[in-house]
């Protein structure tokens, strides 16, 4: 970081050695880990959320890795991330059926925060994909998170006795 003087005042000048879109992903993805982090410390009172956001943690950043370095994301990791999903849907198929709303217990808002960095993974991983090369699984990785964290997120607030809210759009046509 480059110091100058000025008025008795030190500005701060940040410079950044990379300008490619990998450092954006990358910083997106830490702080989807470290979102997950936070809401695993909320769970231990749900030990199987508790331990599957332990297991998710380090694939969040083998995400992270998989652009610059090495990909880190098998065909084996995508299915069983995908029957997770399946095992939630399981048991909040009745509660998702409609759009909620991102609220409930802490632990519940802390995943639809996870929900959400997940989002902009993906698209920090678009940006990226313009600039070079991305293998499709991490698209795919990525998207499918976003959907256990939210129907994580759903499942932690019914065992934990909490009602979702239902959300009606007035700017969209709801089925």
């Amino acid at each position: 970081m480059k110091m100058e003087r000025k008025d008795n005042r030190f500005l701060c000048y940040p410079f950044m050695r990379e300008s490619a879109s990998t450092v954006d992903y990358e910083i997106r993805t830490d702080s989807l880990t470290t979102r997950i982090g936070e809401a695993a410390s909320l769970t231990a009172d749900i030990p199987k959320v508790h331990q599957d956001l332990m297991g998710l943690l380090p694939m969040a950043y083998h995400l992270n890795g998989s652009v610059r370095g090495k990909l880190a994301i098998s065909e084996d990791d995508l299915q069983s991330l995908s029957s997770l999903y399946d095992e939630y849907v399981e048991e909040v198929k009745e509660e998702i059926r409609t759009f909620l709303l991102p609220q409930g217990t802490q632990a519940a808002c802390v995943l639809h925060v996870c929900r959400s960095e997940a989002k902009k993974s993906v698209r920090a991983l678009h940006k990226v994909s313009l600039e070079r090369n991305v293998p499709d699984i991490l698209f795919d990785y990525t998207h499918l998170l976003a959907n256990v964290l939210f129907v994580m997120a759903v499942y932690v607030n019914k065992v934990s006795g909490v009602e979702e809210i239902r959300f009606t759009s007035k700017s969209y046509k709801m089925r």
